[in-house]
């Protein structure tokens, strides 16, 4: 899972020209979900959105508090381009997750945000779900002014009429953009550190369940009674010697 976070003083997403969602200061999420995404990766980006310091304190010290923190609103949008792999010049995005998987994913997300925060302050686009069948590299256009206004691809529901656009405009405070990615699957297994951390924690579990000495304190008892005994062997034959 990816995302991309932007510090914005207001958001808004606009279809059609009707605006559906919008936010004043806070931060605007670009989420893009992946074929491989599971509930683990959920809660982990909904724990790194929400606690990402991007915001001063009250002493104007940077980078200090959350959103939580500062009791600002979030707006979610969902961006399967983000899973963008280029061929050649080309996007290609068959490493998004499919609409009938992603609607109900990207709902869970926005529910986990709801949970973990004020429900009030998650606003997101769930009019509808993009998706990689739509041409976006004929369809998509950009224009930069004081905000910036991405047209993107939408499904239209109930009947699933592709062709409309939506709009996500975002006037960036700072500017301050964050790029997030979830771990990839297996990817604690080859980080050193987690794996020193992870075979520490499997001694400690073998160390609790050992009813019995271990083998080391069975070697290191071994040589001294056999130290005893040659000891007491070497006592013996120094009696005899004093003997007449």
């Amino acid at each position: 899972m990816k995302a991309v976070v932007q510090r914005v003083t207001r958001a808004s997403v606009t279809v059609g020209g009707e605006q559906i969602s919008a936010i004043g200061r806070g931060i605007c999420v670009l989420l893009g979900i992946s074929l491989e995404d599971t509930q683990k990766e959920l809660e982990h980006m909904v724990r790194k959105i929400l606690n990402l310091r991007v915001f001063e304190d009250e002493s104007g010290k940077h980078w200090s508090k959350s959103v939580m923190d500062k009791q600002y609103e979030v707006l979610c949008v969902s961006q399967f381009t983000l899973q963008c792999v280029l061929k050649g010049n080309k996007p290609d995005f068959h490493l998004a997750m499919p609409a009938e998987q992603a609607e109900s994913f990207y709902k869970g997300f926005l529910e986990q945000l709801r949970k973990a925060y004020r429900p009030e302050l998650i606003k997101g686009d769930e009019l509808h779900l993009d998706h990689p069948c739509v041409p976006f590299a004929e369809k998509a256009m950009a224009t930069h002014s004081s905000t910036l206004a991405w047209k993107i691809p939408w499904t239209e529901e109930p009947d699933g009429k592709f062709g409309a656009y939506m709009q996500v405009h975002i006037q960036n405070d700072g500017p301050v953009t964050i790029e997030l990615e979830s771990p990839a699957p297996g990817a604690a297994a080859s980080d050193p550190k987690q794996l020193s951390k992870l075979e520490k924690q499997q001694q400690r579990k073998e160390k609790t369940r050992a009813k019995g000495p271990s083998e080391s304190s069975k070697e290191r008892s071994a040589p001294r009674k056999e130290d005893r005994s040659a000891s007491s062997g070497a006592e013996g034959d120094v009696s005899s010697e004093r003997e007449p």
